[in-house]
């Protein structure tokens, strides 16, 4: 099975982490096209990064811009949803196929949030409760609770909606960087879920 609608997007800066998070991702059935901006790492990342993952398309700006990083990449995102990734985060077979089917089914939505499963002890991450259990009130047609924002590392989103909002903004350089994006998408009219059958390891 292999899913052509979603690409991973990954910003890094810690060789080992990144490459067991590479292995796990070229191991899903849904084989998605993978991007990988080298947030200006000292350790040999992006030759390790070239050398066993040939297949990733590799970006090296030259310097940490951050959660920025996840902005350059997005000229080379070609699908209509794309899927953020950290270098100590991976999705679970199955679930960006079932973000883009959510994300398909419902064209006001912007961007689908998973349950995140803290390893190596396989326990959920205690801010799982806080978008089960969402207070805000949304559409009766969105297919999980409506949220406020987002984690980047946990969320597949509408690539255009993602372009229109301009990402991520560079005052915002590295956390808490997806409150500000996700009050953009809100303002433009895009909804934020969760789905609690969608699952990425951290």
């Amino acid at each position: 099975m292999t899913d052509p609608r979603t690409t991973v997007v990954i910003t890094h800066n810690r060789r080992p982490e990144l490459l067991r998070t590479l292995d796990h991702l070229a191991e899903l059935p849904e084989r998605p096209r993978v991007v990988v901006t080298d947030n200006a790492s000292t350790d040999g990342t992006a030759a390790a990064v070239a050398r066993l993952h040939p297949q990733v398309r590799l970006l090296r700006p030259g310097r940490n811009l951050g959660a920025v990083g996840r902005n350059l990449a997005m000229p080379h995102v070609h699908t209509p949803y794309v899927a953020f990734c950290d270098d100590d985060s991976w999705w679970a077979a199955g679930a960006l196929t079932g973000a883009a089917e959510l994300l398909d089914r419902h064209p006001a939505l912007g961007a689908v949030t998973a349950r995140i499963v803290v390893e190596p002890d396989g326990t959920e991450d205690p801010i799982v409760t806080e978008l089960r259990h969402s207070p805000i009130p949304g559409p009766s047609w969105l297919p999980g609770p409506a949220l406020g924002s987002f984690l980047a590392a946990a969320t597949v989103l509408r690539a255009e909606a993602f372009r229109a909002a301009g990402g991520f903004h560079p005052r915002l350089w590295l956390g808490g960087e997806e409150e500000l994006l996700a009050a953009d998408l809100a303002a433009a009219g895009w909804w934020l879920t969760y789905a609690d059958n969608l699952t990425v390891h951290h």
